[in-house]
C-alpha cells in the first residue's frame, strides 16, 4: 500500500502551485480586486436580524428560487434564460471543465486572464490550450480561430473585461470565436458593474453561448456567489454536476437582501469608477511608469524592476498584485486595485516613495 503522494497524486497535480493568498494585516489591501466600501450601517441591521433568525440547523434551500428570482432582476436576465448558481465563480468554472471534460477534449482560453481557467482545467484533468493575445492586449484572433480549428474545444473561456490587463475585447471578434467554437464559450463578466458593456443581449441569438456573473466585485467577496446565465438545455445539465446545498443559508439569505437595495451597490461602482480615472491619471504623471487604460476596478501598469517596487510598497504599508513572472507579455507589470480616495492616495504616495527609492 502506498503512503506517498508521488504514488497517489496526479503528476499535473504535483506540478501546480497552490493559488497564493498573501498576508494583509495592517495592509493597504489593493491586491484582490474587492470593492473598498462596506454597506451601509442600516442594511448591515437588515442582514443581522436575517442572520439572527436564520434556521441553521436546517440544510439551505437547495435551489434557492427566491434569491435566483432576485438575480433575474437585478442582473437583467433575458426572458427564458436559466441561472446556476456557485460558491463563488470558481465552483461554476469547476463545473463546466468536469462537464466538457472528454477524452481528447480542449479547454481554450486567451492569456493572459483569469489563472483559474487553466488551473481548474488541470484540476479536471482536461487539456488546456492558452492563446496569446497581442502585445496591446487585444485578441489575436487569427491565433485563436487557428487553435480552435486545431484542437476543437469543448470549452472556450473569455473574461470581458480581461484580467488582470483590464481592457474590453473587441466584441465584433469575440463573436467570430462564438461562431467557430464547436463547444460551449462562456463569456466572464466579473468586472461588468464597471464596464457597461454585456453579452447577456446575445444568449437568445447564440446557442452556444452562456454568461457567468458574480457578486464578489460588486462589494459581496465575503459571501461567495457566483452565477452562469443561459439557455435551459445547457444549464439543466450542469446543474447535475452542482454539489448538494452549495450554497449556504446565509450567502442566500444575504445576498437577496442586498439585491433588494441595488441601488447601494450601484453607487459604490460609480464612485469607484470616478476614482478609477483618477489613479489612472495620476498613474500616468509618475515618471517610469506605464499605465493601461481600464474598464474593471484595478489598473495594470508597468514599471522597471516591478520585483523591487513591489516589495518596497509592501514596506510602506500598500499590497498590491505582482504579476512579473507570471506570463511574457506581463513582464515589468503589477495591478493595482482601484480603493478608497485615501486608500489610493496613500498607494499612489508610497509608489512614488519606492520609484525613488
Amino acid at each position: 500500500m502506498s503512503k506517498n503522494p508521488e504514488d497517489v497524486i496526479r503528476a499535473e497535480i504535483r506540478e501546480l502551485k497552490a493559488y497564493p493568498v498573501p498576508d494583509s494585516t495592517g495592509m493597504v489591501k489593493l491586491d484582490a480586486m474587492e470593492n473598498p466600501y462596506r454597506l451601509p450601517p442600516e442594511l448591515r441591521g437588515r442582514l443581522a436580524r436575517l442572520v439572527e433568525e436564520a434556521a441553521l440547523n436546517r440544510y439551505p434551500d437547495a435551489g434557492a428560487p427566491a434569491l435566483k428570482a432576485r438575480l433575474r432582476r437585478a442582473l437583467g436576465v433575458p426572458e427564458g434564460m436559466e441561472l446556476l448558481l456557485g460558491n463563488g465563480s470558481d465552483e461554476l468554472i469547476q463545473v463546466l471543465a468536469l462537464a466538457a471534460r472528454k477524452p481528447d477534449a480542449a479547454v481554450l482560453g486567451v492569456e493572459p486572464s483569469f489563472v483559474m481557467f487553466r488551473m481548474i482545467a488541470t484540476f479536471a484533468g482536461a487539456r488546456y490550450v492558452g492563446v496569446d493575445v497581442r502585445d496591446d492586449y487585444s485578441l489575436d484572433i487569427e491565433k485563436l480561430l487557428a487553435a480552435i480549428e486545431r484542437h476543437r474545444p469543448g470549452l472556450v473561456f473569455i473574461a470581458y473585461p480581461n484580467n488582470p490587463t483590464g481592457n474590453l475585447f473587441d466584441a465584433g471578434l469575440i463573436e467570430r470565436v462564438i461562431e467557430a467554437a464547436p463547444g460551449l464559450v462562456v463569456i466572464d463578466e466579473a468586472y461588468h458593474a464597471f464596464a457597461g458593456h454585456s453579452f447577456l443581449p446575445r444568449l437568445a441569438r447564440q446557442p452556444n453561448l452562456l454568461v457567468m456573473r458574480t457578486l464578489s466585485k460588486l462589494g459581496l467577496a465575503g459571501i461567495r456567489l457566483g452565477v452562469l446565465i443561459g439557455p435551459p438545455r445547457w444549464i439543466g445539465e450542469l446543474d447535475k454536476l452542482r454539489l448538494p446545498y452549495n450554497v449556504n443559508t446565509l450567502t442566500q439569505l444575504i445576498a437577496a437582501e442586498v439585491l433588494e437595495h441595488g441601488s447601494v451597490l450601484t453607487e459604490q461602482a460609480a464612485a469607484i469608477k470616478l476614482e478609477r480615472s483618477r489613479l489612472l491619471r495620476e498613474l500616468q504623471r509618475v515618471p517610469g511608469v506605464t499605465a493601461y487604460p481600464s474598464y474593471a476596478n484595478f489598473i495594470l501598469f508597468k514599471i522597471s524592476q516591478a520585483g523591487r517596487v513591489f516589495e518596497a510598497l509592501k514596506q510602506h504599508g500598500v499590497l498590491i498584485k505582482n504579476l512579473h513572472g507570471s506570463h511574457r507579455l506581463l513582464a515589468d507589470c503589477l495591478r493595482v486595485t482601484v480603493g478608497t480616495p485615501d486608500e489610493n492616495t496613500a498607494f499612489l504616495s508610497a509608489l512614488t516613495r519606492s520609484v525613488d527609492a
